[in-house]
């Protein structure tokens, strides 16, 4: 399994690209589809995943959907719990705190977790959707995974929970 980023838009947000024997998924493609697509290259699309629905995580979905003739995958279609989409098994888990739609997925030892968790930080609370309660909550249910998971956020580099269950104040 191959994962590629690209940063898109103005809030420089981390569109993650999954690939696996000429499958891919595309996780929150924000802006500009242009460079999404050719990340993409010939790989063939097998569905599109949302960790939540803030704008500069959404911006070029309507056009990939379009492009590629596949369905996005997100709160409202996804149970907790694991998914098949295409080639691809993994582990879909409901962090809410930052939105209330917030969910994270789980690739063997990759998460990638949209804007609950960054490096030695999370997501904001105060922002429409948010809850501090939830966030907390959230936090706990992560705390029980293993530290050698590598978190993919979507804004700046990745981490690993082992990291920041040490050095985040968040994770205290």
């Amino acid at each position: 399994m191959l994962i590629k980023k690209v940063v898109v838009g103005s809030l420089e947000e981390n569109c993650y690209i999954i690939i696996d024997d000429n499958h891919a998924l595309i996780i929150d493609p924000g802006d500009e589809a242009n460079k999404i697509k050719e990340v993409v290259g010939g790989n063939h699309v097998d569905g599109i995943l949302i960790t939540h629905h803030h704008f500069d995580h959404i911006g070029a979905l309507k056009e990939l959907k379009i492009e590629y003739g596949v369905e996005a995958f997100d709160v409202h279609n996804l149970k907790e719990g694991e998914k098949n989409i295409g080639v691809f098994t993994f582990e879909v888990i409901y962090t809410p705190g930052h939105k209330e739609d917030a969910i994270s997925f789980l690739f063997e030892n990759n998460m990638f977790v949209g804007d609950f968790i960054f490096k030695n930080s999370i997501g904001r609370t105060d922002l429409e959707g948010g809850n501090e309660e939830d966030m907390k909550k959230s936090i706990e249910k992560i705390r029980q995974y293993s530290d050698e998971i590598t978190l993919y956020p979507g804004h700046g580099q990745k981490t690993d929970l082992g990291e920041e269950k040490k050095n985040n104040l968040f994770f205290q």
